[in-house]
């Protein structure tokens, strides 16, 4: 097993769309094999989505928390979590 919930993997599976023109997963299984491949991570907070951006070198300045949760790559999960995913 993943370290992708059952709820994560339902959430990306609906809202790929968002991120994606075309579907890149049909099921489960499928939502679980991708993420791990393209090494999705999940965070705690909306805080931990701007340190990851900025990790990686993106430009957040300016950008409130609401800009970030809804960035295309930000799946924001029920639980309060956040999804990432490198498009």
């Amino acid at each position: 097993m993943s370290d992708y919930s059952e709820v994560c993997l339902k959430t990306f599976l609906r809202d790929q769309g968002k991120l994606f023109d075309e579907p890149v997963a049909g099921n489960i299984e499928e939502a679980e094999a991708f993420l791990e491949d393209c090494m999705a991570v999940v965070v705690d907070s909306i805080d931990e989505v701007r340190g990851y951006f900025e990790e990686e070198g993106v430009d957040v300045d300016g950008m409130g928390p609401d800009e970030l949760e809804e960035a295309s790559e930000v799946f924001p999960l029920p639980d309060g979590k956040y999804l990432i995913v490198e498009g």
